[in-house]
């Protein structure tokens, strides 16, 4: 997780992001952001969940430098992946030294930077882009102006991942911008906005595949997805139980059976206020964190 320095409303991503919005604000929100991002950390370390946290670089403007999970991707190969970026000022958070600083304890066997294909206006913003099933090695994928079918293809073929892509809109029929804020894959389950797939081959082939690799469908509705309730992400605690963690906006979204079945799969739901982040980033606490699945030395 890299916590903010100057974070703000991002001008840049606002066209083709309708979560966010330039919301006037009474106290700086970068001190805010911060706030909110200081205590989802302490929320997870109080579950037991490692948190590897970097610091915002202060001679770089990043605006959304929070929302890690665009720009890098970690696999048990030992493979890392860096993404093309559809907003020129995201571009600059990509940052080789946090690779180099995770070889001290992790192995890194090889750097696969599909970042040329923004030449080509072609972009694959990372797991907000697409949602793995690592156990599968599925990843789920709606295009939209940040998921191009080129850069998933090249992915496809470096990491042997299947692409299940579809098209997926908002009530009013904009395009969902990432993939990771209408569905979450767990351990036996997936958390999905079926709604979102206005094509009915689509979402029945969409179902049909999360059937097949045994997931139980837990479906979320639009206006649980505007409360990023599909911005969710399982992760383990240091006694290897599996946590789900998600905005303090998307808990209290959920009807009561949705959470008794999450919990029926997790030891917890962890849940942290991120109101800023969410209203001026566009992106809530999945967007936050970057799994590190390399293998350890």
């Amino acid at each position: 997780m890299i916590r903010p320095l100057s974070f703000g409303y991002n001008a840049e991503t606002g066209q083709t992001n309708v979560f966010q919005h330039d919301v006037l604000m009474k106290r700086d929100p970068a001190v805010a952001a911060r706030e909110e991002f200081d205590a989802m950390v302490a929320n997870l370390a109080a579950a037991g969940v490692e948190v590897t946290v970097f610091e915002d670089r202060e001679d770089v403007a990043s605006p959304d430098a929070v929302f890690s999970n665009n720009w890098v991707s970690f696999h048990q190969s030992g493979k890392v992946v860096l993404y093309p970026m559809l907003a020129e000022n995201r571009r600059r958070e990509r940052r080789l030294d946090i690779i180099e600083s995770l070889r001290d304890k992790f192995q890194v066997e090889e750097i696969i930077d599909l970042s040329h294909f923004e030449k080509e206006g072609k972009f694959l913003e990372g797991t907000g882009s697409m949602v793995f099933d690592r156990r599968f090695k599925i990843a789920y994928a709606a295009l939209s102006p940040r998921t191009h079918l080129e850069p998933l293809q090249a992915f496809s073929e470096a990491m042997g991942y299947e692409i299940v892509q579809f098209s997926a809109s908002d009530e009013k029929g904009y395009p969902l911008y990432h993939t990771n804020v209408m569905m979450c894959i767990g351990d036996g389950f997936a958390v999905v906005c079926l709604n979102a797939l206005k094509n009915e081959d689509e979402r029945y082939n969409l179902r049909k595949v999360l059937e097949e690799t045994d997931k139980q469908i837990i479906e979320i509705f639009p206006e649980q997805l505007a409360a990023f309730a599909g911005n969710m992400l399982m992760v383990r605690n240091n006694q290897n139980q599996k946590m789900m963690v998600m905005s303090t906006a998307a808990f209290h979204s959920l009807s009561t059976q949705q959470k008794t079945i999450l919990e029926e799969f997790t030891a917890r739901l962890i849940y942290a206020d991120l109101s800023v982040i969410e209203a001026l980033g566009g992106g809530s606490a999945r967007c936050m964190m970057t799994e590190i699945h390399l293998p350890e030395k």
